[in-house]
Formats: C-alpha cells, structure tokens, sequence
C-alpha cells in the first residue's frame, strides 16, 4: 500500500479507536443527569452492563469474519453500528430504550479496537508496528483523561444527549476514511464456510458468563441458584463449543493457536493484567475517597499518574522490543506492577497522596509494557490469515479479565468488611447497609447523616478490606510474574516462517 494511503488509514483507524475510547468515560460523566432526565435508577447499571456485554461478547466474532472476508466491509459495519447506536441513544424517552440503544453500541465498539489494531499489524512490517502500536494504545490513557471533563461539558452546556450525538461526525469521517483508502488484494479472497454452530456456542457461553460477572458486581452469589445455573450453562456451552471447533474445517477459535507458546503465554498475561488493572481503577478512587475523606474530583485526580505512566511506556515499550525480548519486556512491566500493589498493601488512612500517586505510577508504567507487548507479541506469532482472530481473542480475554477483576475484588471488599462489622462488638445496625453496598458511604448525604464515630469506625474497616483487595492484586500480579515464563524468548526482528510476503497487504 502507498505511504500516503497508509497514513491516512492510521488516522481514520486513530479517530475510530478514540470514539471509542472516549465513550467508556464520556457516559459515565453524564449518567446522573440522564438518570435524572429518564428516571429509570433501578436498571442504572445496565446502561454500562449492557454495551460492557455486547462489546465483549462479539469481539471474536469480528476478528474471525475480518479474517475470513476482509478486514474493510467489518470494520465499515462496526463504525455503522457505533454510529446508529450513538444516535438512538440521544434520542431515547426512557432507560429501558437506552440500555437497549447501548447494546447496540457495544456491538459496534467490540470490533473498533480489534478490527483496528489488525488492520495497523497488516499495514506495518513488524519493526515498523512495534514504533506505532504504543501510541495506539495510548488512546486509552488520553480518553481516561479527557473524557470527564468532555462528559461534563457537553452535559452543563448543551445537553446529556449530545454525549451521544458529538460521535456522529467522527465515526461518519472513520469510515469515510477506511472505505475510501483502505486497500485490500482481491487475490486473497477464496470461498469461506462459517461456523455457525462454533459461533453460537461461543455467543451463548460468553454472554451467559458476562451475565453471571455483570450480575455479581460487588460479589460473587454462587450459591444463589441462578448463579448456579449461569456457571454450568457456562461451563456446559464452553466443553461443546470446544468439541465443535476441534471437528470444524474453518473453526471460529482454532484449538492449535493454543499450542503456540507465544500467543498463549502473551493472552495469559493479557487475562490476568486486565484482572488487576480494572480492579484498581475502581478501589484506588474509593480508598481515596472513603478512608481518608476527600471529594469525588480529588479520588478521580489520583489515577492521573497511572494514565500518564500508561500512556509514556506504552510507547517506550514498543521501542524496547527492537532491543529486548518479549519475555524481558513483559517481565519488566510485571516486575513494576507488582512493585506498585506491594506499596499499595502498606498504605492506611495516614498515607500521604504523593506516596499514593508514585504507587500509582509504578502501576500505571508496568500496565503499559505489559499490554503493548502482549499484543504486538500475538500478532507477530501468528500467520497473516489468523491475525485477525487472534488479535481480537487477546482483546477479547483482556477484557473478560477487567470483568472477573472488578467482581473478585468486589467479593474480597465486600466480604472483608463482613468479617470486620461482625467482630465489632456494638457497631450500628446501619454498617450491615455500607458493607453491602459501600459507594454509598460516598454520597455527601448519607455520610453528613452519620456521627464522627460512625464515619471514624467505617473509614477503619473499610481501609482494612481495601487491603485485602490489594493484597489480591499482590498476588494475581505475582502469577502473572511466572507466568512469563510461558513466552518464549522470541525477539520481534525474528521472522515469522509461517507468514508468508504474498499474505500481507
């Protein structure tokens, strides 16, 4: 492809992974004013569970059909879908429509960022990939940023529905772009067989482990008999999807893409630092504003560091991959992530917020390293005509990772402040209430309403099951350090004997 098409396909893919990016932080800006627009709190949640669900679930599918018929016409259709998502969203009368309307935005946003970052590994040899990828995956970083003060301003000045509207022309122009310059050799082109029967199976056993995990939230209810039903039509839909792709001529996850070292070990790391890294976007701000009593702007201020840390290593790390193995550079970033929950389990309600933003930091610099290596090191361990599912399988368990986290760390909160109210002697009825559910500790109103006592014995518990929900990053980061080991020390200048030249665009 000519270095002027070329370009100019990186920026249309730029703009549409920003659309993206930006919607994850945008929305949730403007969801108290839509709740009190709507109404409609009790399904509050779903507003995120729903695209959370759509976006994972499909993403696989994106990648498998990208590579089966082309990676332009999928990627055209995900904008199209993001686009009339964002559209009905802003014009919907009630929450049940824009739960509904979100869905349909997640459909469009599960093959944004797997579509593009396959469409970037095939335009670039992957020297050249190793320089622009890290910038890539600072989209991530700069959304986290400037999509809060993007949400609010656009809901102060105009409107909560304009949150939805501002990406019709953004995501009109990607795929303008892509449409228009995107190249692709007709050559490669050759009659395909879906699996439909592999497709199904996987939709079903994922949707119905996204529902468990979204269900959950705070905790795990595995003895509830719906939790129970969830996990074995899980478990029973995984084992038949599994028999069916071994049987597959053209399966939708190929079993042997398992048997390579590379990509195994990088989307094992991939699942566990997804874990980890969702896990502390949610419980830093908490510690910050429950234990030690500040406003909600000053608990969202301390993850500056770690988007910033996130945003510099991730195009640091590329450049390190010209040097180093991918076994070294992923080791690198574990080695800092697990260095930044070892000085998160010593923090309490006296430590200072610079020593809780250099920690921040550490996590934020390792989530970086690890991330653009893991996924530069899938796409470069595979040939051309499985690149596209095997980037979006990595997306894909990165993701379900952020889900397991936030629900396992969730269970430690909430079961560690269990076991503190329960050996208070003489604690207030009402801590059973902040147990279960202790966002609302932070609401200005509930916690006015309660005496210093209370607020003073609450912050004590809830610094000690935060605790323990670092104390568990401790650990997950700490498998993850071993399980490095399982990627070979495979440099990315070594080339790749199973992707031949005529494969590539």
């Amino acid at each position: 492809m000519p270095s002027k098409h070329r370009t100019i396909v990186t920026a249309g893919i730029l703009l549409g992974m920003l659309l993206g990016a930006l919607e994850a932080t945008v929305v949730s800006t403007a969801m108290p004013t839509v709740v009190a627009s709507l109404g409609g709190l009790e399904i509050y949640s779903w507003v995120f569970s729903a695209y959370l669900l759509t976006s994972t679930v499909t993403v696989p599918l994106w990648g498998k059909l990208s590579d089966l018929y082309g990676r332009r016409r999928f990627y055209v259709l995900c904008v199209a879908l993001f686009f009339l998502g964002s559209i009905a969203c802003g014009v919907s009368q009630s929450m049940g429509q824009l739960v509904g309307f979100r869905a349909i935005q997640g459909l469009g946003a599960g093959g944004l960022f797997s579509l593009g970052m396959t469409i970037i590994a095939e335009l670039y040899t992957p020297v050249e990939r190793a320089r622009i990828q890290g910038y890539f995956s600072s989209v991530w970083g700069i959304a986290s940023i400037a999509g809060p003060f993007i949400g609010g301003f656009l809901t102060d000045t105009l409107s909560w529905r304009w949150v939805f509207y501002v990406n019709a022309p953004f995501a009109f122009a990607a795929a303008i772009v892509i449409w228009t310059q995107l190249i692709e050799d007709p050559s490669l082109r050759k009659k395909h067989r879906l699996d439909l029967a592999g497709l199904s199976l996987f939709s079903l056993a994922m949707t119905l482990l996204m529902v468990l995990l979204i269900r959950s939230e705070t905790s795990f209810e595995f003895r509830s008999p719906t939790s129970l039903a969830l996990i074995a039509g899980t478990i029973v839909a995984l084992s038949l999807f599994v028999l069916t792709e071994r049987r597959s001529a053209e399966p939708l996850l190929p079993m042997e893409l398992f048997r390579n070292r590379t990509f195994t070990g990088a989307t094992v790391n991939a699942f566990l630092s997804g874990i980890v890294m969702f896990g502390l976007l949610s419980f830093i701000p908490l510690f910050v504003q429950g234990v030690q009593g500040t406003g909600a702007t000053e608990a969202g201020g301390v993850l500056t560091p770690l988007l910033l840390g996130w945003v510099v290593t991730s195009a640091i790390g590329g450049r390190l991959l010209l040097r180093f193995t991918f076994r070294q550079v992923m080791f690198a970033g574990m080695t800092l992530m697990l260095a930044g929950y070892l000085m998160l389990d010593a923090m309490d309600a006296d430590t200072t917020r610079f020593v809780i933003l250099r920690n921040v930091l550490f996590l934020g610099a390792g989530m970086g390293l690890v991330m653009i290596t893991s996924m530069i090191a899938v796409q470069h361990s595979v040939a051309r005509n499985q690149l596209g599912i095997a980037t979006s399988t990595s997306q894909f368990f990165r993701s379900v990772g952020s889900a397991v986290g936030v629900a396992v760390m969730g269970t430690v909160l909430t079961q560690r402040l269990n076991q503190e109210i329960a050996g208070a002697a003489g604690t207030p009825s009402g801590f059973a209430e902040l147990a279960q559910n202790p966002n609302i500790f932070l609401q200005p109103a509930i916690r006015q309403s309660l005496t210093p006592e209370v607020v003073d014995t609450f912050q004590r518990m809830l610094a000690e099951a935060l605790h323990s929900v670092f104390v568990t990053g401790t650990v997950i980061c700490f498998a993850g350090l071993l399980f490095v080991r399982l990627v070979p020390p495979e440099r990315l200048v070594t080339p790749v004997k199973t992707r031949p030249s005529e494969d590539l665009l």
